[in-house]
Order: C-alpha cells, then structure tokens, then sequence
C-alpha cells in the first residue's frame, strides 16, 4: 500500500464512523464550505477518542504516521503526546497524520484557535489517568474537555459564537455526553470507567458489580433515570440555541439537541435499562424531535 493509500485509508476509517453518531455531523442540506469544514473538525474529535479509547483501525498506521515508536504503538498518552505535537504543525507547520493535513485548511478558513482542540486531547489524557467521577460536578467539568469544545467549534466553523450561545452551547453538548455514558455504562465498565458520580451512586444504592450484570435491577434503572433527567434538563437549558439562529443552521443545531432528547426517550423506553446494549432512538422519533425543537416546544 502506498502512502497515499495509506493516508486515504485513515482518514475513511475515522470519518466513516460518522454516520453512527446520535446526532448529524456534517448533514447533506449544509452549505459545502460547512460540511467540509465540520467533517474536518470530527475527523480530529473522532480520531483523538479512538486513540484514547483503544479503537484505532489494527496494525499501527497512525502510530507511524505520528512517529511513535514500534515498542509504544499500543501506549495511548505517548499517542496523545504525538497526536497534540501533530496539532502544533496545524498552526505553525505541516502535520504529519492526514485528519489533521485536512484540518489545517479549516482552521486557517475559519480562524480557529488551539484551545478547543487542546480541550478535547485533555480530555482523553485525562481518561487514561482518572477512570471514576465522585461527584457530578467533577464529571461536569470532564464534560468542559471531553464535550463542550465541540459545540464551540460548530459555532466558531459557522461565524455564529457569542457568549450567550456559547453558554447554551455548552449546555448542549454537556447533555449530549452524560447521555452518551449512560448508553454505554456496560461498554465504559469493560474498560473500566465509569462516567455514573460516586455520590449518587451511593445515594441509590447502586454497586460497581450491579453495572457488570446482564441486566439492569431497580436501583439502576433508578440512578440511570435521574441522571437522564439530568441530561434532559440540559439539553432544554442549551435549546434556546436553536432559537437564535436561521436558515440551515437552525436545522443541524435543531438535530444536536433532537438526537439527545429522542436517545433520552429511548432509554426511559427500555425502562431505564442500559445495560444489554445502549437503547437507540428511531428516525421517525428523530423526527418528531427535531420538528418539536424547532417549534420551540419542551
């Protein structure tokens, strides 16, 4: 394989995971510009979460292409660290990995800065390192790394950001990652993370061997409906957004916050049991979220 191919290769296995996102990346009815550029920015955020989750495509190529030595390919902070080196070439350089040769163009386009970017590599460092959350501001302030710089980048990518939709933003996308973790509570503990606070897992009674079985009993079903409210609550908090914008842009914010309001409704439809596989909204109750969001309704 050459490496052109390699890099082609690479890149299609990052961006394809797009399409199983539960909410719209870069959909179809965006101006070009745009979804060139939101493709670019996941390519990054997709790319640093498999690195920092374990799940980059088998046999080492990013590692090559990063520089990482054979003997630390399988070493996820020496990857972050050769990853976060790469991201500095974006801004004074030529990167060497390809996600972040296609990033360069957008960052220049769009005037972006490295801080979001940043946030996001901490958030997996800090994943590698921190793997239990005591109270749920802690995990809020992992949702500002792992989570909010996102939204921000939308914003920045579409020329729309001010502080108060950054606010709302960060509503959003905070609401969007505790759902996220409840999905996958069972896929987190085989990794052995767990996003559930300490402190109200102590308050309902739940034990960290309740999450490793099959399925759910009542006090997680308990737990995982209070945090789902939690995440709701958030995501009506951030909705107002949607309001503040027109034309196209006010479709895709409108699909961020109907993907998590619809995957909070599937998980209350499995009776709060997350357990067996993360529950999954429909399109057609996709639908019907997005239509409520942009009439403004809860």
């Amino acid at each position: 394989m050459t490496g052109t191919d390699t890099a082609t290769a690479l890149e299609r296995a990052t961006l394809d995971k797009a399409a199983r996102e539960n909410f719209p990346v870069a959909p179809f009815f965006l101006p070009r510009a745009w979804r060139t550029d939101l493709m670019a920015v996941y390519g990054f955020a997709r790319l640093v979460d498999d690195i920092g989750d374990g799940d980059l495509a088998p046999g080492g190529a990013d590692a090559r292409v990063l520089g990482v030595p054979p003997e630390l390919a399988g070493d996820r902070l020496a990857l972050l660290d050769a990853f976060e080196a790469d991201l500095g070439r974006v801004f004074d350089g030529t990167p060497h990995h390809p996600l972040l040769r296609r990033l360069q163009p957008t960052v220049r386009r769009r005037g972006l800065t490295p801080e979001p970017f940043l946030g996001l590599i901490a958030a997996n460092r800090q994943d590698q390192l921190v793997t239990r959350y005591e109270t749920y501001d802690d995990l809020r302030a992992y949702c500002e790394l792992s989570a909010n710089p996102v939204g921000r980048l939308v914003l920045a990518v579409t020329g729309t950001a001010t502080p108060e939709r950054v606010r709302r933003s960060d509503a959003v996308c905070t609401g969007l990652q505790i759902v996220e973790h409840l999905q996958d509570v069972a896929e987190d503990l085989g990794r052995d993370r767990i996003y559930l606070p300490a402190q109200d897992m102590k308050r309902f009674h739940v034990q960290e061997s309740d999450l490793a079985a099959p399925s759910a009993g009542a006090s997680v079903r308990a737990l995982v409906a209070f945090e789902a409210q939690r995440a709701r609550d958030l995501l009506n908090e951030g909705a107002p957004l949607v309001g503040s914008v027109h034309g196209r842009l006010k479709l895709l914010l409108a699909g961020f916050v109907a993907g998590g309001k619809a995957a909070v409704r599937a998980i209350a439809a499995a009776d709060h049991d997350v357990l067996p596989g993360p529950p999954k909204p429909g399109k057609l109750q996709l639908l019907r979220e997005a239509g409520t969001t942009l009439r403004g309704e809860g």
